[in-house]
């Protein structure tokens, strides 16, 4: 298996070179990316030059933590000097004068940006069928979406056409995904990560994050990223610690004792059977190994939908009024005057998913509905984050599914915008409280779809979170 850590293992020794990494992952992309759509911008002449300059750190004794592997960086994360287009026709030209601090880190600890990864149009969506550049293929299941609105970054690390990538995760958008597509997915705790250079879309609830084959890949690639940034209003100055040692280190026996919480509410009538299965099969696991599962509530759960579309929308339609044809984004040239301007530039820059969050969004936050949809839901918000601070009294970990189901073929929602996005029903709750989680693959249906367990710890407990999933990887893989 080429995950992050071979790769490193195999640059560290002279095994390989990221010269020749690099190129061969290019070679791949370019076979597979026409079918797959992984990627909107490929930088084939930046990666080389990026990975002659990797070779000669390595050869010079100044490697960083990830120098020579090929990264992959979802393309609503600004890449200095490289387009991104939050997969949106708004925004399909420009080039951003910075790197977001995320990619800024990347650079520092040596790694390769390989290109940009595909997502739903200003990461709104569960099904990466919403880009303005095509629908991305799931590569572990034909003909299906691979998840959204990561669904790029996931394809790219399925189809081993990246070491890895970042994404992120507003209401489930890395972990969908990752449990779509079948690796690992991880949402830090809200703060952790940078946003500064990230593409607003509910800044109170986007966080950037790691997608990668293994726990330690994403281990690895979260000691690089997290950290505090005075350029972001909301980091957190919590301290990092060396995750992928922890996780190096863990094995199934450090399970022995953990209380893991399983909540009722998460095992519905809408649930796929073979999902149930899967996830009880792989609590199951747990258990055996030592773990005391414990059943738990979470009350207010069946309200995070409702006031989670409140909240991103009501945010989305502050933040995309920037857009407006004159300061950001597509530029309606026969306009006649500056109102026309604006009104054509987010007709045509804006698909219809952006469009319909933009008026929920703006409906929300108008006078006289104010105080019953948007207040309200800030108020179901908070008992929502109370719940999880009642639970993690109990219990150290919370297991649940990742989706309800596993990856639906392509349209199947299409005309039915709220069963869509009751995809991410089990998601959304995490980014309400800014809990970190994590989904990992925990087994197929019956048509070989991968199906995600989630792991959910308290607020900054990123290293018993990434330490019990590498334990379960290992009951999983033994």
């Amino acid at each position: 298996m080429n995950t992050l850590r071979h790769l490193l293992h195999d640059l560290d020794r002279g095994h390989t070179s990221a010269a020749h990494l690099t190129e061969a992952t290019l070679q791949a992309i370019h076979a597979q990316n026409p079918h797959l759509n992984a990627y909107i911008t490929v930088d084939d002449e930046g990666a080389r030059a990026q990975a002659l300059q990797a070779d000669q750190d390595r050869a010079n004794g100044q490697a960083g933590p990830l120098c020579g592997v090929p990264i992959a960086v979802k393309d609503i994360i600004l890449t200095r000097g490289l387009r991104t287009t939050a997969a949106s026709r708004m925004l399909a030209n420009f080039i951003p004068p910075y790197d977001a601090t995320v990619v800024e880190r990347l650079r520092q600890a040596g790694a390769v940006i390989i290109g940009k990864a595909s997502c739903d149009a200003f990461a709104m969506g569960s099904s990466n069928e919403h880009s303005a550049f095509g629908p991305v293929q799931n590569p572990a299941a034909p003909g299906c979406i691979p998840g959204g609105s990561s669904g790029g970054s996931a394809a790219a690390v399925a189809a081993h056409l990246c070491a890895a990538a970042l994404g992120t995760d507003t209401g489930g958008s890395i972990r969908q995904p990752a449990s779509h597509c079948g690796i690992v997915g991880l949402k830090p705790t809200y703060g952790r990560v940078s946003r500064f250079g990230v593409v607003a879309f509910a800044s109170s609830l986007d966080q950037v994050g790691p997608m990668a084959r293994t726990t330690w890949d994403a281990a690895r690639l979260l000691e690089v990223i997290a950290g505090f940034d005075p350029r972001d209003s909301t980091s957190s100055n919590q301290p990092t610690e060396p995750w992928a040692q922890r996780v190096a280190q863990t094995t199934p026996d450090d399970l022995r004792g953990r209380r893991v919480g399983v909540p009722r509410q998460y095992f519905t009538d809408g649930i796929q059977p073979e999902v149930e299965a899967a996830v009880r099969a792989a609590i199951d696991h747990l258990q055996r190994a030592g773990a005391h599962i414990i059943d738990i509530d979470l009350p207010h759960t069946p309200h995070a939908v409702a006031a989670y579309y409140l909240l991103c929308t009501a945010e989305a339609s502050s933040n995309l009024a920037r857009y407006d044809g004159m300061r950001y984004g597509h530029r309606a040239d026969d306009a006649d005057d500056l109102h026309d301007t604006y009104a054509r530039s987010r007709a045509q820059g804006f698909g219809a998913e952006v469009k319909r969050r933009i008026i929920l969004g703006t409906y929300a936050l108008s006078t006289g509905y104010y105080d019953a949809y948007y207040l309200r839901a800030q108020k179901v918000r908070t008992l929502i984050r109370q719940d999880f601070e009642r639970a993690f009294q109990q219990v150290d970990l919370i297991a649940t599914p990742t989706a309800p189901t596993t990856a639906f073929p392509f349209g199947a929602h299409q005309t039915d915008p709220l069963s869509m996005y009751l995809s991410d029903i089990f998601t959304i709750s995490c980014n309400l409280a800014g809990l970190p989680g994590l989904s990992l693959p925990c087994g197929q249906d019956k048509q070989a779809r991968p199906i995600g367990l989630q792991l959910l710890a308290p607020w900054f407990h990123e290293g018993d979170l990434l330490a019990a999933a590498a334990a379960y990887e290992q009951l999983r893989d033994a």
